[in-house]
């Protein structure tokens, strides 16, 4: 390669693929560079890329970022990108480098912390806490997935703008849809949202191995798994696919709302995690004149947590804006985030992020000399 096509070549290794969020020539999807073709233009750049499916949505994203970078090269004048589809062996080569039939979040030496949010009872605000909480989480600069465990009661992609999303497939490889830069899964990205869904044990269990093997979520610093409300087969799944998961109990002020949630809590003393802490939300209401009215009662977040033996994290006031986001597919850390509901939900994501992680049984990569 000529001196200007290395130039180019190592520009196009900040060019990343939107949906696998790896840098494209990683992927093996720049096919050639070649500086001149013509033998007349000086400066003049012949990009030739591959997708990895034909149709892709996303090709002019692509296309665009490859000119952009080519065209950083201060000796460039122009670019040529020619945009062609891998073949079945480059396809198949490409999922073989990716794809894993093992859990990737349940290796012990995983840097992904796994929290699963979780609840008593439903109608708590347990989702419109996960999708805020994952928002803000990457708004802080961490990488972010969450999975919706919630088979049964899905409502994930609406909360997050993604109700039409569908996931790119490339073969078995499922990648999923981005929105406020989370990577989002859910059994009602692939399924008639209209249709109820009636699994039993294992069609859940099974579903929910698929998302955690067959989705490329790359690498993340937090998934968080919106789990059902109770203790049921997603729950206790997900504690055996992902036995260093942690969790965050959700709950209303409310005494009924708390005694469940307790029991949710301590479901944990049989599967093995850890709850770090807990969350009262809907706590209060604040009235035009200043004052506050807690609809919901008082304390319960409190009581759990004590029960627990474990921190309460914060409390979120009760807000239509909330409620009012989640309708539009915005969650109110993006949509509004300087109310009080956006900034007592930021900064419990600031607490969990700092969370102490213990390293028993993991290793420290360094060596006696």
């Amino acid at each position: 390669m000529t001196e200007l096509e290395n130039a180019v070549s190592a520009a196009l290794a900040h060019v990343q693929d939107p949906e696998i969020r790896r840098p494209i020539t990683d992927l093996g999807m720049v096919k050639s560079v070649v500086e001149n073709p013509a033998g007349d233009t000086p400066g003049l750049l012949e990009v030739s890329v591959l997708l990895t499916i034909a149709g892709c949505p996303l090709s002019a994203t692509i296309e665009n970022d490859v000119r952009s970078a080519a065209l950083s090269v201060p000796e460039v004048t122009d670019v040529s990108v020619n945009v062609g589809v891998m073949t079945p062996e480059q396809r198949a080569e490409l999922i073989g480098s990716l794809k894993r039939r093992t859990i990737p979040f349940a290796d012990p030496q995983s840097l992904t912390r796994v929290i699963g949010v979780a609840s008593g009872k439903g109608g708590v605000g347990k989702s419109t806490v996960t999708v805020n909480l994952a928002a803000a989480l990457t708004a802080q600069g961490f990488k972010v997935g969450v999975v919706d465990a919630d088979v049964h009661g899905f409502s994930v992609p609406a909360l997050m703008g993604l109700s039409d999303a569908k996931p790119t497939r490339v073969g078995e490889l499922i990648l999923p849809p981005v929105a406020y830069g989370v990577k989002v899964i859910s059994i009602g990205m692939f399924l008639d949202e209209s249709r109820p869904i009636m699994w039993r044990g294992p069609m859940l269990h099974r579903a929910l191995e698929q998302f955690l093997t067959d989705v490329h979520f790359g690498d993340l610093d937090f998934l968080l798994l919106d789990l059902p409300p109770g203790t049921g087969d997603i729950a206790i799944s997900a504690a055996q696919l992902l036995p260093g998961s942690e969790l965050v109990i959700v709950t209303t002020p409310q005494g009924a709302a708390a005694d469940v949630a307790r029991r949710a809590g301590e479901a944990t003393t049989q599967t093995g995690q850890k709850v770090i802490g807990v969350i009262e939300n809907m706590s209060w209401m604040e009235l035009p004149d200043g004052s506050r009215v807690s609809p919901f009662g008082e304390g319960g977040g409190r009581q759990v947590a004590e029960q627990l033996g474990v921190e309460l994290l914060g409390s979120i006031p009760l807000e239509s804006g909330v409620r009012a986001g989640g309708d539009e597919g915005q969650p109110i850390v993006v949509s509004d985030s300087t109310s009080p509901a956006a900034v007592a939900l930021m900064a419990l994501a600031e607490k969990i992020a700092v969370v102490p992680r213990g390293l028993g049984g993991r290793r420290l990569g360094v060596q006696p000399r």
